[in-house]
């Protein structure tokens, strides 16, 4: 499900195509691309999901004094996320490229990938696709671009 979401964020969100086609010309696309339907209508689903929250005023696991707390993880979520996801979770929201909304939005979306375990890569796209989802986000999605793609190759000394 993943590199499907992958492939529709290149081919139509992140290169600005028309992102308006139908779901029936997206599925046969994706279906000539060599996808699986099941999967397709289950990244179709999390694209949906992700909307909706967008527009919902319940986020999940969040409360009105999210802002002043520190998030503790699950069990579940730290077994999916490993301690260098949570540490750049933390990282980007303390340099406010999410803010604590925004970082409850990614937890559900990673959680709704399925994956037993998410690799930091795959973190960073899918905070990079909440982020394009939201309103008002435009800053914060540059600045999350910048960290996906001009990270420096190699170790400076």
């Amino acid at each position: 499900m993943f590199d499907i979401l992958m492939y529709l964020f290149e081919n139509y969100i992140h290169s600005e195509a028309d992102i308006f086609v139908e779901q029936n010309e997206l599925t046969d696309e994706l279906l000539r691309a060599g996808f699986n339907q099941e999967e397709i209508y289950k990244a179709l689903d999390w694209l949906e999901q992700l909307a909706d929250l967008q527009h919902s005023d319940e986020i999940p696991y969040l409360n009105s004094k999210a802002d002043s707390a520190i998030r503790i993880y699950t069990e579940q979520e730290c077994q999916m996320l490993d301690v260098e996801c949570r540490g750049f979770l933390m990282f980007v929201e303390q340099v406010g490229v999410i803010d604590s909304i925004t970082r409850e939005m990614v937890i559900d979306r990673l959680c709704a990938l399925e994956k037993p375990i998410i690799g930091l890569e795959d973190l960073k796209w899918v905070i990079l696709m909440v982020l394009f989802n939201v309103p008002g986000k435009e800053q914060a999605y540059a600045q999350m671009e910048d960290l996906i793609f001009d990270e420096p190759g190699g170790y400076l000394h």
